[in-house]
């Protein structure tokens, strides 16, 4: 039995050791990460504890295997969340989004002005809690897990020597996380009562209240207008500059056509428009009244369908370059992506995954199809080259040395903040330059979950040595007491100016909580006490610039400070 005490024991660090190690500290953090505690579970993060336990009795890995896990786990997660929030991190910023990104930023401005505090009133550098451990408390107390890799990163650029003063920011981190979660969750309660909020009468605001105006809506009007009467769909798209789609027309005979750039409307006629919300009434006001009417084509010679793009030579091509109409005797009326269905504007550029509602007949939808691709299979391919590019473009631009006033050394991006800024631009703009950027979700979560559990697991593993003398005692009870300050003061200040002075519903104001501290199992509370989707409108919202703005403001600390 000797070859299986050498494969088990503390303090062994052969490769199949090392590998057996990760994969118990994994899969038995990921299972107890699903049990829940008062309702709240800890998910992945579990993985931390585990590995701290371990390393607490004496298991552990090559310094250099350690080191690579971590840093390699960091660039797969990180890559992976920026590839995620990149097609909609610029659009964030658009209408109502403003308030809700401006709130989630004066959050981590308060998060980092109380973690100052703390460090100058217990006596600043001569004090007994370092710059480092503070860092890693306040990364733990937001719940951010990549803006703590971060902070690593950037303190070991500056001192590539200081591995075990680094490993104090992951016992900071793991002091102020459990009341982390907890913090973001009794204060939306705390809110709640505050202001007396009714949850129905909240929930009757939001399911009664205005769709996003960016998504498409289907309408029929009826032309009473005779002032239009007679114009061709081109003289018509000149007097009205919004986007939209005249899908089909039906004159009063019963006939339905596809408008042609040279088809006119007359008195009487149908019009299917697809067009924003915000410009239903600009229909209303040229065309007609709107009417309802159910569009059963499926048995006639016109016909919709819905077609998948899945050919790379389609990526970033604008829909009107296509010419459509002229070529197949085709409508588009409708892209979706990733769920959201956009107006099939002429400027749109297609992605792949993009999902187009045609209108026309079967042999010609069925012509078109075969040129976009139209396989699902086509799409479950991983799609490696871009994600490779990406990962080597990030470490060359995190390695891009740069010199701010009042700095001793270069700022550099890192391996966190290099490949996070790349994939947002990639999956952005990639369709741009016909770079393929579609992930399926699947796909783009399992890389991002096996990225954070090998990160996780060594920052547990080469933490766990020292971490119960240095948590479990005076010092430690100190650090969960600034966890918990830098948790919740700056939530219930944002909480009380979102609905003392803005109004928003209290179901935004949760969603915005969860996304500006990154925290997932805050948003399925939200989630479960809204029985609508506002918590997760607002989470995405504010989650892309919140998740980049984390990872920055902990690499400024470190080299500002150190």
């Amino acid at each position: 039995m000797d070859w299986l005490i050498d494969l088990l024991r503390p303090g062994s660090v052969s490769l199949a050791s090392t590998i057996l190690l990760y994969s118990f500290v994994i899969f038995v953090g990921i299972y107890l990460g699903k049990m829940k505690f008062f309702g709240v579970s800890l998910g992945v993060t579990f993985v931390l504890f585990v590995g701290i336990l371990l390393g607490h009795f004496g298991y552990t890995a090559a310094p250099d295997v350690l080191h690579f896990l971590r840093e390699f786990g960091l660039i797969l997660f990180i890559f992976s969340i920026g590839m995620q929030v990149g097609p909609g991190f610029f659009s964030s910023f658009k209408e109502g989004g403003v308030r809700l990104n401006g709130l989630a930023m004066l959050g981590i401005g308060l998060n980092v002005a109380i973690m100052l505090i703390i460090y100058f009133a217990q006596g600043g550098s001569q004090g007994s809690t370092s710059i480092s451990q503070l860092v890693g408390i306040m990364s733990g107390a937001v719940t951010n897990t990549p803006g703590l890799g971060a902070a690593q990163q950037a303190f070991l650029q500056v001192n590539p020597e200081g591995y075990d003063v680094s490993q104090q920011m992951s016992m900071g981190y793991a002091a102020a996380y459990p009341l982390g979660v907890v913090g973001i969750i009794l204060t939306m309660i705390l809110i709640k009562k505050l202001f007396k909020i009714n949850l129905e009468k909240e929930n009757e605001e939001i399911t009664g209240g205005e769709k996003s105006s960016e998504q498409a809506a289907r309408g029929t009007f009826k032309v009473t207008n005779d002032m239009v009467s007679g114009l061709s769909m081109q003289k018509l798209h000149a007097l009205i500059s919004c986007d939209y789609v005249m899908s089909r027309i039906e004159k009063p005979d019963g006939t339905v056509i596809i408008p042609t750039s040279q088809d006119t409307i007359e008195t009487g006629d149908l019009c299917l428009v697809v067009c924003s919300l915000h410009d239903e009434e600009i229909f209303l006001r040229f065309l007609g009244p709107k009417v309802d009417k159910a569009w059963e084509m499926e048995k006639g010679p016109v016909v919709s369908r819905r077609i998948l793009v899945t050919r790379t030579e389609y990526n970033g091509v604008k829909l009107g370059s296509m010419h459509l109409h002229d070529g197949y005797k085709l409508n588009v009326t409708r892209v979706n992506r990733a769920g959201l269905d956009l107006v099939a504007s002429s400027g749109l550029r297609l992605q792949m995954g993009d999902r187009l509602t045609v209108v026309g007949k079967i042999d010609d939808i069925n012509n078109l199809a075969t040129k976009l691709g139209n396989s699902m299979k086509r799409l479950n391919e991983p799609n490696l080259f871009t994600m490779f590019l990406g990962i080597f473009l990030g470490i060359v631009l995190g390695s891009l040395p740069l010199q701010f006033p009042g700095m001793s050394v270069p700022m550099k991006l890192g391996l966190a903040g290099g490949p996070l800024i790349v994939a947002i631009l990639i999956s952005a703009f990639g369709a741009k330059v016909h770079l393929v950027t579609y992930t399926n979700s699947s796909a783009n979560l399992l890389l991002r979950e096996i990225g954070i559990c090998l990160f996780l697991a060594s920052v547990g593993i080469a933490a766990g040595k020292d971490f119960v003398a240095t948590v479990f005692n005076v010092q430690g009870a100190v650090w969960v007491g600034y966890g918990v300050l830098i948790t919740i003061i700056p939530l219930i200040v944002v909480g009380v100016i979102a609905r003392w002075k803005y109004k928003i519903n209290y179901f935004y104001i949760c969603g915005m909580m969860s996304g500006g501290y990154t925290d997932p199992p805050a948003l399925a509370y939200g989630n479960k006490i809204a029985n609508n989707d506002a918590p997760a409108v607002a989470y995405s919202t504010v989650y892309p610039l919140t998740m980049f703005m984390r990872v920055v403001a902990a690499q400024m600390i470190v080299l500002f400070f150190l």
